[in-house]
């Protein structure tokens, strides 16, 4: 089963903030084949988030790369393109968006803690929890959501920081192991890769209420209601330079975008404005809501509902056996279940069942791994579907 964590020793730091030191580091990290990599970013404390620390650690030494004193990073980006270089991340996807937003870089040769752990069966992956099974390590994570752009930054938030990234190796060696064990080691490479191709969303001109929980069940009015708010609630973040978040939670927004209130009472009646909001936001809040209520019928919203498949006594057998089916091989193979096969690939095959193996490899949904794994077990399965 692999060796347990044993050496989690704090390693020594060192700050990165000139552009001859991380040239320096740069060179050095290429040269030990697999490195650790965390971000910190500052979303909790700013409208526009941004990397705030790069942490990487090579197998004698972590670095605290500030990217707000050096402003240019480029000479990171052929370590993280080096396909030489084994990059050690837990839960990559942020991370691997934000270095391409901010700094335009790539990374190759990805390892995803997180999803090792997922194909090796354990049922809490946060860092912390692995790290504890694995070695009885408790990690404290109060300095998580702490504002990373403030400078300096306190000795005690640099030590967690080097932390993290400096047991990322030690961890990933643990898994690999396992999963060579276990023969699944192709799997998380291929899902690895694929992670490392993940871009930001680019911004889109289109209605905040697409991105908002809960839109989808509002009238038109409402809807035209909660975007108005939105819009509102994303020009005053800016302004002031604070996550939207803070400015208006989204429970009290969708209670507006409901109850609809036209005067101080009503807004006050809703009952989720602190006395502070209420002051200070009222008028504006009102107003917004008052613009959207004499909208005309014909300039108010709608929401794109995906449209719903006819029912099809055959094709909801297929979903349920497919279902049956993930359950129990998930369980021989020891894995999650949402990895053995996720719903939306379930509805792919099933919209068009494969004949045969040559019909599955067509399947563009699935992944290699699972074609490789499940392919035949799954076109016997539904053949015997009627």
């Amino acid at each position: 089963m692999g060796k347990p964590i044993t050496d989690y020793r704090q390693p020594p730091y060192e700050m990165v903030e000139k552009l001859p030191d991380l040239r320096r580091i740069a060179k050095h990290l290429q040269t030990g084949g697999i490195i650790g990599v965390d971000l910190e970013a500052d979303s909790m404390f700013h409208y526009q988030e941004k990397v705030c620390l790069v942490q990487m650690a090579s197998n004698d030494q972590t670095f605290l790369i500030d990217p707000l004193a050096l402003k240019d990073l480029s000479p990171l980006a052929p370590v993280f393109a080096d396909p030489g270089v084994r990059k050690v991340f837990h839960g990559a996807d942020y991370d691997i968006r934000s270095l391409y937003r901010d700094f335009g870089i790539e990374v190759r040769s990805l390892f995803d803690t997180q999803i090792a752990a997922r194909f090796l069966g354990f049922r809490e992956t946060s860092l912390a929890s692995l790290l504890k099974d694995l070695s009885g390590l408790v990690i404290e994570k109060k300095y998580q959501k702490k504002d990373w752009s403030q400078r300096p930054l306190p000795s005690a938030m640099c030590v967690y920081a080097a932390r993290d990234a400096c047991h990322l190796m030690e961890l990933s060696k643990v898994f690999e192991e396992r999963l060579r064990a276990k023969g699944l080691l192709f799997c998380v490479d291929e899902e690895c890769e694929m992670l490392s191709k993940v871009r930001p969303a680019p911004m889109e001109d289109s209605p905040f209420f697409l991105r908002f929980k809960g839109a989808g069940n509002l009238d038109s009015r409402s809807l035209a209601v909660l975007e108005a708010l939105l819009q509102f609630r994303h020009e005053l973040a800016r302004k002031q330079d604070r996550p939207p978040f803070k400015i208006l939670g989204n429970i009290p927004l969708m209670e507006m975008a409901q109850k609809k209130p036209v005067n101080e009472s009503e807004l006050k009646s809703v009952g989720r404005l602190s006395a502070r909001q209420l002051k200070s936001l009222g008028r504006p809040l009102l107003q917004r809501i008052s613009e959207a209520l004499s909208l005309p019928e014909e300039a108010l919203p709608s929401y794109p509902h995906k449209p719903r498949s006819a029912y099809d006594p055959k094709v909801a057998r297929r979903i349920r056996a497919l279902r049956e089916w993930r359950v129990q091989r998930s369980k021989r193979l020891g894995v999650d279940s949402a990895l053995t096969l996720s719903n939306a690939q379930i509805r792919s095959l099933v919209d068009a069942p494969p004949q045969d193996l040559g019909d599955f490899q067509r399947i563009g949904e699935l992944r290699n791994w699972q074609k490789r794994l499940f392919g035949n077990e799954i076109c016997r399965l539904l053949d015997t579907v009627a």
